[in-house]
């Protein structure tokens, strides 16, 4: 029988891959998860990391479907948590202003998908296929009405 560890560590497979290919070296990520420490992976290349106080980011989740979620880190100890998102993000979140935009080559730390590390965890878990959150829907979940489905999308 398989050790419970490497069970629990294969459903996340997909999403572990998908997040070490956003490094510039995939397998230093793995080796690092490999001794259970968290893995420097600096944003540009696949996504930008948009952070907001791990409070507001709950009410943000609650307000966005989960089919329009990308994945969401989350840090306790610190009050924080990280939406990832395009690339291209930064002009459309930048008035927004309960989140920062960390710029290109900003270091984010990241346990692997399936367990946490230092008291980091994901909310929202990569699962492989590269979905980020729209910065038009974060937005509006971090604005004033919050963001709602209109009645076509719901129907």
């Amino acid at each position: 029988m398989a050790h419970p560890k490497m069970r629990f560590a294969a459903v996340y497979e997909a999403g572990d891959a998908w997040l070490a290919d956003c490094s510039a070296h995939p397998d230093l990520v793995r080796l690092v998860w490999g001794i259970e420490d968290l893995a420097p992976i600096p944003t540009g290349k696949a996504w930008l990391a948009v952070e907001g106080r791990l409070v507001d980011t709950m009410y943000a989740l609650d307000r966005i479907r989960s089919e329009h979620r990308g994945p969401v880190l989350a840090d306790p100890t610190c009050d924080k948590a990280w939406w990832l998102v395009p690339v291209t993000a930064a002009a459309d979140l930048a008035d927004v202003r309960h989140l920062t935009v960390r710029p290109t080559e900003w270091v984010l730390h990241c346990p692997p998908t399936g367990w946490s590390l230092e008291g980091r965890f994901w909310l929202n878990r990569p699962d492989g296929s590269g979905r980020l959150t729209d910065p038009a829907v974060l937005a509006a979940a971090f604005g004033p009405g919050g963001y709602r489905p209109s009645a076509e999308a719901t129907s």
